[in-house]
């Protein structure tokens, strides 16, 4: 039989599990401070590139006197890309 291939989709999901599986056994279940601490920061990896996106937006409305044109969409980037980093976080912890 051949060794799988380590490109292979199935064979990363099946190692990141495994290691998952060995780090809970050595570690533990995780206290609910660091359960907190993830939600905080998972708050943080959301909010703050939206945040971002605002303020680059107002400032690019004030200088161009557009109105809102800008922090709307910009605003959605920054939501979707902290959504995006959120969901990358979390699929690695």
């Amino acid at each position: 039989m051949s060794e799988p291939d380590d490109r292979d989709p199935l064979v990363q999901g099946v190692r990141l599990r495994g290691e998952r599986h060995r780090r809970w056994l050595r570690d533990g279940d995780p206290s609910v401070a660091r359960r907190l601490a993830q939600i905080g920061v998972l708050g943080w990896l959301i909010v703050v590139p939206m945040l971002i996106g605002i303020f680059a937006g107002r400032w690019l409305d004030a200088r161009y006197h557009s109105g809102v044109f800008w922090t709307g969409p910009l605003m959605m980037l920054g939501l979707a890309l902290g959504c995006w980093t959120a969901w990358k976080w979390m699929k690695s912890t």
